[in-house]
């Protein structure tokens, strides 16, 4: 097969797998949407896992959040545990803006996050620097929260680097759970 018809193929595949993406308009409007404001007010717990690009689940953690508002503005401070022993920290700067849209910023973000959201469903879009083994990579999130009820969100996570999926992060909130602390260590 010539060059050119890989190239031809290659651009006809990835336009019809991004054709068949969720787009955040599939969500309708429910009694009640998810407004993150409001959950993410005080503190949550976070059980999730790294999935890395066959699937296979490279990490376990716990994070702990307490989020704070004053009028349209909030921080959301995060305190990871992961199952490896290592406790990290993102603190993230939100705004509220008057269309209900969010926009965000962190330590480790690159740029500003925007967020939108439709009925039980939020997006999150930013770019991240991620550090692997003394290595920086710049990836892009495509993060999705899901609002189950008022204490539970279910959170997906595709993290790719120049539009190739690498990995994957699974979330479960819980605003309503006895346990309001992560364990100081994990077990592996």
């Amino acid at each position: 097969m010539t060059k050119v018809k890989i190239f031809l193929l290659i651009i006809i595949t990835c336009s019809l797998i991004s054709s068949c993406s969720t787009a955040l308009d599939d969500y309708q409007d429910v009694d009640k949407p998810f407004d993150i404001k409001r959950y993410f007010d005080g503190r949550v717990i976070a059980w999730g896992m790294v999935q890395n690009y066959s699937n296979k689940v490279s990490r376990r953690f716990c994070v702990e959040i307490e989020g704070t508002w004053q009028g349209n503005e909030g921080v959301l401070a995060e305190k990871f545990y992961f199952n490896d022993g290592e406790i990290s920290y993102r603190n993230w700067q939100l705004s509220k803006k008057t269309d209900g849209s969010y926009e965000g910023q962190a330590e480790d973000v690159i740029g500003m996050a925007i967020g939108k959201h439709q009925g039980f469903a939020f997006q999150f879009q930013y770019q991240l620097s991620l550090v692997v083994e003394d290595e920086s990579y710049q990836v892009s999130m495509d993060d999705w929260m899901y609002q189950l009820d008022e204490f539970r969100v279910m959170n997906k996570t595709s993290m790719s680097k120049l539009g190739v999926k690498v990995a994957e992060v699974t979330l479960f909130f819980d605003k309503q759970t006895q346990v309001q602390q992560c364990p100081s260590s994990n077990a592996k």
